[in-house]
């Protein structure tokens, strides 16, 4: 890969979901990522379903955090493992780890050698709750930390019935934060020839993104509840049932409210809906009053009505309907992929786009366990022999 972190080294010993996401991301711009695994493989490689392949053996959960990196299985609890780490710490630019605290250490690779080692290098390390702290030590789970980082209190039906969000949101932005984290550390190393150490976690990561559910408390003295499908600071803002199923409609001004009112046959004028604060007061009757007017038709027509006058709008759509949205296609997030065994793939996609350059261009399908042990080892001995 070509891009914006093209000439850096990632050297990847992280597993399962939040670290490899955060270093396909770095490979994603143009990093050279090297994937440490286990003899047995990262976990991941047997999590499923579903599996895939002649002998269903493949994980697509594994698949969906891999691209772009080169595998070699290294047991970093023998002598030639730590000794052939060792050596790749000391041609790389950025190290990522998600172990738990202190067990890097006692695999003899603590924060004080690694920079002994190297200090250029740039360590990412992502903990579940925290490097220290009274909780510094608990292993981090993604439903754990939603759970605990208050994310699951916010999603759900009800203040009764707490949800986990779908997607193992505290992972995937811990992985983002990270990846941001290291991104400035690079930039930082060119102004003081010095490496440092990035450290973000489940946790933090969750917290991090509560935005106005933490000012609502922190400042407000409110504790946010679930809400269901509509917003917990502006009415009408959320999922609304119409003739074949839901819609959503987001009102984020009163002139959308008027062109929305007006389209449902509504007074916008009237006392208890004339602006935010009193729509959101009478949020179920507002939402009863709009579905009622909704149900005389189906989804495209409302959603046609809504795109003519302008009001944000829009289906909600399933996995497989998502993948197969024009507009996605459009925007490069799929990318094709020549795997060995599977043939030709599609992968979700990097989120970002750079003027001049495709999105889906020279990506690398993930690999299979150990498949480059000979490539890298050739690649590390260039490298020494080229280095002063």
């Amino acid at each position: 890969m070509q891009g914006p972190l093209s000439g850096i080294v990632v050297l990847d010993l992280s597993r399962a979901l939040a670290g490899p996401h955060c270093a396909q991301m770095l490979g994603d711009l143009g990093a050279h990522v090297i994937k440490v695994e286990h003899p047995a493989g990262d976990e991941s490689r047997g999590w499923g379903p579903p599996f895939v392949g002649p002998d269903h053996d493949i994980s697509t959960y594994f698949l969906a955090a891999n691209r772009n990196k080169r595998s070699i299985a290294v047991d970093m609890k023998s002598e030639e493992g730590r000794d052939l780490i060792e050596r790749l710490v000391r041609q790389s630019d950025v190290l990522v780890e998600n172990f738990r605290t202190g067990v890097l250490d006692r695999l003899g690779f603590s924060t004080e050698r690694l920079q002994a080692l190297n200090p250029r290098l740039v360590i990412l390390s992502i903990t579940g709750f925290g490097h220290d702290g009274p909780e510094g030590g608990r292993p981090g789970y993604d439903q754990i930390a939603q759970g605990e980082a208050g994310l699951m209190s916010l999603t759900g039906p009800s203040p009764d019935e707490p949800y986990r969000v779908g997607a193992s949101i505290a992972d995937l932005l811990a992985g983002i934060h990270g990846a941001y984290g290291v991104v400035a550390a690079l930039y930082e190393r060119e102004r003081t020839g010095r490496g440092t150490v990035v450290r973000t976690s489940l946790l933090a990561s969750v917290v991090g993104v509560h935005s106005y559910h933490g000012t609502a408390w922190t400042v407000g003295g409110a504790v946010p509840k679930a809400g269901g499908n509509h917003h917990a600071s502006i009415a009408p803002y959320g999922a609304f049932r119409c003739a074949d199923g839901m819609i959503q409609i987001a009102v984020a001004s009163d002139g959308q409210w008027r062109k929305v009112a007006q389209l449902l046959d509504i007074d916008p004028e009237i006392s208890k809906y004339a602006t935010n604060r009193e729509r959101f007061a009478h949020r179920e009757e507002l939402i009863a009053e709009m579905e009622k007017a909704l149900a005389v038709h189906d989804r495209e027509h409302w959603l046609a009505a809504l795109r003519e006058i302008g009001v944000p709008a829009g289906a909600i759509r399933s996995i497989d309907e998502v993948y197969a949205w024009d507009q996605v296609r459009s925007q490069g997030l799929i990318v094709t992929v020549d795997h060995p065994v599977l043939g030709e793939i599609e992968l979700p996609g990097p989120p970002l786009r750079f003027d001049g350059r495709a999105s889906d261009d020279g990506h690398v399908v993930p690999p299979g366990l150990g498949q480059d042990d000979d490539a890298v080892l050739d690649w590390l001995a260039e490298r020494e022999r080229r280095s002063p």
